[in-house]
């Protein structure tokens, strides 16, 4: 994945016409593009060799399952031109490596999820956050999602996991601070709604560069 922006564009839409129209428009403003199951399921899986044609794109599924299953959904994703998924390290170590196995051979980056950026995961992932980020170094993936919501959780999972990446979600609708999350140690942004919903998200894209001048 390129280090340009360090902006990674979360387009959570349903439309499949929207979302490729929106990735033409904004491919240039984001170093790549996260993509979830509210399109994938709504357009189908082909819609990530579509949006891959302007940028490089995260599968989103926060894959969470056993290891034989982790792999066959990571064989789908990868399969349809991902360079990179995300997955959940709580259901441990083996789960993990399978997903670390099929991105290696496809030459993708895995994203193991520490601490997501609503309130709610303080509840049971904050706890255990720490020890999901030594779960992903340990299988060697490529970095770790930990919230732009919370920055002293970035700086925490930064000494943990060294120089792997950290891309943080929750900047923009969730009140995620943009500049507080980079000094922390983030290395990539996440944000949609406050770009895509924007009624010019052309504008809204470059209005977030603009904040990050001189990061």
């Amino acid at each position: 994945m390129k280090k340009q922006t360090r902006l990674i564009l979360a387009l959570d839409v349903t439309s499949k016409a929207r979302a490729v129209s929106l990735a033409e428009q904004l491919s240039t403003y984001f170093d790549a593009i996260k993509i979830g199951y509210p399109l994938i399921l709504s357009a189908g899986i082909g819609i990530v060799k579509e949006i891959s044609a302007y940028s490089s794109v995260i599968t989103d599924l926060k894959i969470a399952d056993i290891p034989n299953t982790n792999h066959l959904i990571c064989e789908a994703a990868l399969g349809a031109g991902a360079s990179g998924v995300i997955a959940h390290a709580f259901p441990g170590k083996d789960s993990l490596e399978a997903c670390a196995a099929s991105t290696a051979v496809y030459g993708a980056d895995l994203f193991v999820v520490t601490e997501m950026s609503h309130p709610g995961a303080e509840l049971f992932m904050a706890p255990l956050a720490e020890q999901m980020a030594h779960l992903a170094v340990d299988v060697g993936a490529a970095g770790v999602v930990a919230p732009a919501t919370r920055p002293e959780r970035i700086k925490k999972i930064r000494s943990i996991i060294g120089n792997k990446t950290i891309i943080s979600p929750g900047v923009g609708a969730q009140g995620g601070s943009a500049s507080k999350s980079l000094e922390a140690g983030a290395d990539y942004l996440i944000v949609g709604r406050s770009v895509y919903g924007a009624e010019d998200p052309v504008a809204a894209a470059r209005k977030v560069l603009s904040d990050l001048q001189g990061f």
